[in-house]
């Protein structure tokens, strides 16, 4: 169901050269499977798919169904790893016009986002849309006093749900957050409101697998069971011994490393289905937040096929040569078109009549892996059979276990990102947040 394909590296990689990355991929993966690497406190996403409590999952879904049954959309409040990964799922496997299909051809509720970004006329948009609709509102964040989706909260809350009474909020507001401490636990605890817990061990990237992203992705009416089952399935390869040949996710670690340390800076994920734009998205944060660190890491790029080569495609043929392509694709697409026959058109296309669209998705595929390897572009597929929730459990698993291997190779610690807390000290101090009078004088002098 997931078929990884490097044979495009061979003009750049050698066999030997891989030969040569056992040793290191052997200490990355004992200390990433017995926990002793830096940042082993937050490990707990590598047997997620083995140890998720089938009752936790029962709870997850009872509410998810809930909120499709009472509501008419439901709003995610969160930032990073809060949102992405739910969203992305979301898009690669729903209706591409899912907002234009009437309620009953539907399989879930429309699932909107806040609190990922700052911009008053997105809320706005957000409030007007909103109006007269049942909303339910879910709000994740581990301490609840991150900025972004703080201020959506408290305004969405007000505008939103203003003209309900604390009592009433109880069946409109899900929070998931630590199970202990911080803002949100205590508003869930003061109004007795649903909530799910943000596991101590598994940080916000690794959290697509976990309540975080499970209940928005059941209330969408996707099947959070095939997707933890594909997630099992890939883990289950990914702990094989390499004796019997390297798994999928240690070969693609490994060629990124010997990529990176043959001068390329930056990777491209490349998808030939516009519903995988958002599953760039959470690709790019997993491998920017867990690589990017004492002056090391791939500078991680994402691309939509084939509109992308449209005003992309010169640089990465002829431009310099600086960055490799890894591309997913599916085999197959859940529905196909058939191109008509037409010989009174101009379009020279009567060649094609009769052929599959999806045929000439894939033929396009290739020839673009061709030409870029050819121009200097080291090119890898990640073929998944279908778009399906265990296919997207596989991939899902398959980047964050080939994420951390690549990142515990080039020396860094993948489970932190001490660089975001610099932006935000900065904004608290020109906000003038308490405790920051200092820092706002040094930054205005």
């Amino acid at each position: 169901m997931l078929i990884y394909d490097d044979k495009l590296t061979a003009p750049f990689i050698a066999a030997h050269e891989r030969d040569q990355m056992e040793a290191q991929l052997r200490v990355a993966r004992d200390m990433l499977d017995q926990r002793t690497g830096p940042g082993s406190d937050y490990t707990g996403w590598i047997d997620l798919p083995e140890t998720m409590d089938p009752e936790q999952i029962r709870v997850i879904q009872a509410s998810a169904d809930r909120i499709r049954r009472d509501f008419d959309l439901l709003i995610v409040i969160g930032i990073g790893g809060s949102y992405l990964g739910a969203r992305a799922v979301i898009e690669a496997l729903s209706h591409h016009f899912s907002a234009f299909l009437p309620a009953d051809q539907r399989p879930g509720l429309p699932v909107l986002f806040a609190g990922h970004q700052l911009s008053a006329d997105y809320l706005r948009d957000l409030i007007e849309v909103t109006r007269d609709k049942r909303v339910a509102i879910n709000v994740i964040s581990k301490s609840g006093r991150t900025t972004e989706p703080a201020i959506a909260f408290r305004v969405l809350r007000q505008q939103i749900l203003g003209h309900l009474g604390d009592d009433q909020l109880a069946d409109r507001i899900f929070i998931t957050t630590d199970r202990e401490q911080g803002a949100l636990r205590q508003v869930a605890d003061d109004l007795g409101l649903t909530s799910f817990e943000i596991a101590d061990d598994i940080g916000g990237r690794y959290s697509v697998l976990t309540p975080v992203g499970l209940l928005p992705i059941a209330v969408a009416g996707l099947d959070i069971q095939s997707l933890l089952e594909g997630a099992r399935e890939e883990r289950a390869r990914c702990l094989t011994s390499p004796a019997e040949g390297l798994p999928p996710c240690d070969r693609y670690a490994v060629n990124r490393i010997l990529l990176n340390r043959k001068g390329y800076l930056a990777e491209m994920l490349a998808a030939y289905e516009p519903s995988m734009r958002y599953m760039t998205e959470w690709w790019k944060q997993l491998f920017g937040e867990s690589e990017g660190k004492d002056g090391r890491g791939l500078i991680p790029l994402g691309l939509d096929y084939t509109t992308d080569l449209h005003s992309m495609g010169q640089l990465i043929q002829e431009g310099p040569r600086l960055f490799f392509e890894t591309v997913v694709r599916f085999d197959k697409p859940n529905r196909d078109l058939i191109l008509p026959s037409d010989p009174d058109q101009a379009d020279e296309l009567e060649y094609l009549a009769g052929t599959s669209v999806s045929l000439v998705n894939s033929r396009a595929a290739e020839a673009t892996a061709l030409a870029h390897t050819e121009g200097g572009v080291p090119n890898m597929e990640i073929l998944l059979t279908e778009r399906s929730a265990r296919c997207l459990g596989r991939l899902i698993y398959f980047f964050e276990r080939a994420c951390a291997l690549s990142a515990l190779m080039n020396g860094v610690n993948p489970f932190d990102q001490p660089g975001v807390e610099a932006y935000k000290r900065n904004m608290f101090a020109l906000l003038g947040k308490p405790g920051y009078e200092a820092l706002r004088q040094q930054l205005e002098s």
